[in-house]
């Protein structure tokens, strides 16, 4: 449905409450019916402008990822390689499903519902090709999407099992790391100097940090404030 001028205010005022509950409450508890009951909006109307809890989803991952490698390149020195800014942005996200059950639930879900994920897959392929073409000369934006599909996939995979004492934060970066940068090509020299890199960062710190913007920047947008 194309929306209207009349419809923004509804579209608006679902996603302010589909944000607060997916943040405090975790986007498999929220129920339609709740974010209906909450945004005080019909049925129909959530129907019409999303479909379905998947659709709202997908509005806040393009606004959660469209950011993100700007994130990583505040993080990763300009005079650096583009794998630094990929190496940082890749364990940026990795860090921040460990700080938040519900933000991790919602990265997951992120990367397993098709409308979602197909975003993500290509908004990223795009900035792979800048960052990989390099090491990968030949392939296309298109090859960059298939590449994409298996790395999310392992992305994924790290992020459902959080981390303990054996399954540390640090081991969990170093082989997403060097999985993800062989497959891309990167000689084997240039990886372990891209992994020691982030190994030097307070990658927690910075997670906590864009986290904190991540929630401003959301609050700001859908105009609510957050449990803290």
């Amino acid at each position: 449905m194309a929306l209207t001028s009349a419809s923004l205010p509804t579209k608006k005022k679902i996603l302010t409450v589909c944000v607060k509950l997916f943040l405090e409450k975790g986007y498999r508890k929220t129920t339609i019916a709740e974010i209906i009951d909450k945004a005080d909006v019909s049925c129909s109307s959530f129907q019409n402008i999303f479909r379905a809890k998947d659709g709202v989803l997908t509005e806040l991952v393009q606004f959660m990822f469209s950011n993100q490698f700007a994130m990583a390149r505040g993080v990763a020195d300009e005079k650096l390689p583009p794998v630094y800014v990929y190496a940082a942005e890749t364990a940026i996200q990795m860090t921040l499903t460990e700080l938040n059950e519900n933000l991790r639930e919602i990265y997951i879900e992120a990367y397993t519902q098709r409308e979602a994920s197909e975003y993500i897959f290509q908004e990223t392929a795009k900035e792979l090709e800048k960052i990989f073409g390099a090491y990968m000369p030949g392939l296309t934006q298109r090859d960059f999407y298939y590449m994409e599909i298996g790395s999310a996939g392992i992305m994924r995979g790290f992020m459902q099992h959080p981390c303990n004492e054996e399954w540390t934060l640090e081991k969990k970066l170093r082989l997403f790391l060097t999985m993800s940068l062989r497959a891309y090509n990167v000689p084997e020299e240039e990886l372990e100097k891209v992994i020691r890199f982030v190994e030097g960062l307070d990658i927690r710190a910075i997670a906590e940090e864009a986290l904190h913007k991540l929630f401003e920047a959301l609050a700001m947008r859908y105009e609510f404030t957050l449990d803290t």
